[in-house]
């Protein structure tokens, strides 16, 4: 019998932002077994932690079909499980992940988030990316595991409508970020991870370590404020710090139920 949590993510309402389960262990089970487990939960993501080890908790992100290497709303509500549920005093948190050590802060509302920034590169567009999405493509930033195609306007990023089946054929691309100017936050998102089982992420805390250098250079200012604007929202405070990205959002306990498993 194993401990689940599922906390919605990114915003300060439940049933707002993006849900993730949270499942405490004892001891790793095997590959295998935790993909089904994820598989099994059909959410966005499914994360998987161990109690401290040298001054870090081992984490790891499953979606339904694949492990992925970064995943900031299912590390967001692993803290706030911590935090909130298991009752940890300290002030902040180590995770040790794929993508290195990890660090989330409690604030007076919500939670900060310290990941590596990701400076993408512009690129020419990807065959089949404008037809698969549907709008211009003229500015495409590739990073280190997705691409960022940056429209004029918050209304046209809403009105996208993606083919996620020519999506699937997009090489090289785990999966498509497009944004643009907010019309009252700094910038606005929606994601597209089809190659994950995910058609559409509610929040993605990762894409946001690849938007935020880009608007920080783009507006001159290292503070921002962002709305992905999929139909659960998810609401973040982004920040530019030298070669890291620091998020701000608030996470609510959705549910506490216990697996059992054979």
């Amino acid at each position: 019998m194993l401990r689940i949590y599922q906390v919605d993510a990114f915003h300060h309402e439940v049933l707002r932002g993006n849900p993730a389960a949270v499942i405490p262990l004892d001891k790793w089970l095997d590959d295998d077994k935790l993909q089904a487990i994820a598989q099994e939960n059909n959410l966005s993501e499914t994360a998987f932690f161990l109690p401290e080890q040298d001054g870090a908790m081992p984490l790891r992100w499953f979606t339904p079909n694949k492990e992925v290497r970064l995943c900031g709303h299912a590390t967001l509500a692993t803290a706030h499980v911590l935090f909130a549920e298991i009752g940890i005093t300290a002030p902040s948190i180590r995770f040790q992940t794929l993508s290195g050590i990890l660090t989330v802060e409690r604030l007076e509302r919500g939670y900060r988030m310290d990941f590596p920034a990701d400076f993408g590169q512009s690129i020419a567009a990807p065959a089949g990316l404008a037809e698969a999405l549907g709008t211009d493509c003229s500015i495409t930033i590739e990073g280190k595991d997705d691409v960022m195609v940056v429209l004029p306007s918050e209304q046209e990023v809403a009105q996208l409508q993606p083919d996620f089946n020519a999506l699937l054929n997009i090489p090289k691309v785990r999966g498509v970020i497009v944004s643009a100017p907010g019309e009252e936050v700094d910038f606005v998102s929606r994601c597209f991870f089809p190659k994950y089982a995910i058609n559409e992420d509610p929040v993605t805390g990762s894409a946001h370590t690849l938007m935020t250098p880009y608007w920080a250079e783009r507006l001159a200012k290292k503070k921002l404020s962002a709305w992905q604007i999929s139909t659960r929202k998810g609401i973040l405070g982004c920040e530019l710090r030298n070669d890291r990205v620091l998020l701000e959002g608030q996470a609510s306990t959705y549910l506490r139920g216990q697996i059992y498993l054979d």
